[in-house]
Order: structure tokens, then sequence, then C-alpha cells
């Protein structure tokens, strides 16, 4: 599989993503900064904020300070379910941009279902016209469940271009996966590296020792080689730096199934994963 940092999919909004992104859920003020900087320093071109994690500001300046031009680097932002609702979440789209000093962000999702149907029809319908308001390119979702898919279908509305979701392999989320690659979705893996948890599984020591790289490696290399983007998170340089470090080496088929052979389903998630909300 011909991979590289600067891999990127096309979304069904037909606008280009790099596949490799930034996380910075839990980073603030300069570490957030630095971590950015860094990161479109060595190559990465993808940051994905929130409006929750409260450092928007600080990922627009990183981006500013970069010398990079703007189409350079896919910004994304999300918009939780406090903010859902039509007027509110159209609100807090140009509330983002303003955090940002942006004109437009790349993608920008729903980052929960916690509102309840009608809310989350009314706040992706925002999104629709946030999009075609020209605020937006690419429009999704994240932590939904194939329930609040279907919702989007059942109104007739079109489908999300990404769902972002825990995903790595002690929950692999194998029904929703499904679902999105068959319905064209594009799937991101946020916690690709489980939060740090899980590392002394003896696979991914074995795959470590075998492949001479770093288990954080291994987990994204693992995400990479599934078709997803994956959106490793750290505060540290070093650790920015070597988890974009996973273009030198290629898994086989039979350690691409042992690792297939922790999934625990949710029992396996280390996150909120609320894709079973009502």
């Amino acid at each position: 599989m011909a991979l590289s940092l600067t891999s990127s999919v096309t979304l069904r909004s037909g606008w280009s993503m790099p596949l490799l992104g930034l996380g910075v859920y839990q980073n603030s003020g300069p570490s957030v900064l630095t971590a950015c900087s860094t990161a479109l320093q060595v190559g990465y071109r993808h940051i994905d904020s929130a409006q929750a994690y409260r450092n928007e500001a600080e990922v627009g300046r990183a981006l500013n300070e970069s010398n990079l031009k703007r189409e350079e680097v896919f910004i994304t932002s999300k918009v939780y379910s406090a903010n859902h609702g039509y007027d509110r979440a159209l609100q807090m789209i140009d509330q983002s941009l303003h955090n940002l000093c942006l004109e437009y962000m790349d993608l920008f999702l729903i980052h929960d279902p916690l509102s309840g149907k009608e809310r989350r029809l009314a706040t992706w319908r925002a999104l629709i016209k946030a999009r075609d308001d020209g605020k937006i390119r690419s429009i999704g979702v994240s932590n939904y469940g194939i329930k609040h898919l279907e919702e989007i279908k059942g109104a007739s509305l079109e489908l999300p271009s990404v769902n972002q979701l825990e995903i790595h392999p002690f929950c692999q989320q194998a029904s929703i996966v499904n679902w999105c690659e068959q319905n064209g979705i594009v799937v991101q893996a946020y916690s690709p590296l489980v939060r740090g948890n899980r590392w002394d599984n003896p696979t991914l020591k074995e795959l470590s020792d075998k492949y001479g790289k770093e288990i954080p490696q291994i987990l994204i290399r693992w995400s990479l080689q599934r078709g997803y983007s994956p959106l490793p998170k750290s505060s540290k340089t070093d650790r920015v730096i070597s988890n974009a470090d996973v273009y030198d080496f290629e898994m086989g088929e039979e350690d691409m199934e042992k690792l297939a052979a922790l999934d625990e389903g949710s029992l396996g998630a280390v996150t909120w994963n609320p894709v079973d909300a009502a």
C-alpha cells in the first residue's frame, strides 16, 4: 500500500482530505500552539479541533504563523450537543470561524448525537446551509451510530462526508464502519493510540519488535492500512514527530489479522463513545 504523509482521500463533497491529522483534544495554551506548529513544520497538513476543546484560536494562530497557504492545510472543528439546533448551530459555526480567524473551514462536524433526533436533524440542516453559503467545504458527523446515520438518510438529506469515531484495534466499530463504507462515508479514527492504554498487549509488543517501530506507530499504521483517517493526539513535540514516521514500513496481512483479532467491541472503548445514544 503506497502511503505517504501527503496521502489524501477525496470526500463525497469533492474536496480532498489528508489522511493523517493532528488531534488536539485536551491540549490548550502554549502547548497546543507548539504541537500544531511542530506538526505543520514536519509535514502534517490536517488539524482536528472542536469548540469543546477550547483551542480553536491557537490552531488558527499556528496556521497563520506557519507561512503556509490557507488552502494547503485542512482544518476541522465541531459543534457539540449543547449548541445543537438550527439557529444555534449557525451561530456557532460563525463563532468557530471567528476563533480560527478563517473565512472557511475545510470540515465541520456534529460532535455527538446526544441532543436527540429533532435537534440532530436541525443541526445537520444548519451545516448544509453553512456549506452552501461557503463557510464550510465539507460536512460530517462524529460518534454517529447506524441509527443516527439512517435518520439523515430517512429525512432525504445528503449523507455526511465523514464519520469520526473512536477506532483502534480494541474498539473497531465494525458494523458502523461497514455502513459508512457502503455509503461512501470516510471514517476518521480518534483516539487511535488507545489513549496510551493497552500498550502492554503482547500482540502490540510482538509487532513493535518485528517492525522496529514504537507501539503508537504500529497503531497509526494499522489505521492507515485499514483505510481510515487517524487523528493521533500529543502535546509532546517528539511524539508529534514520531507519530508521522509511519511510512517506511507496511504490515503484512497476517499481522493485520492479528490486530483485527483484538477487537472487544464497545467494551474496548476508552472514551465516551456515545454511538448508541437515543
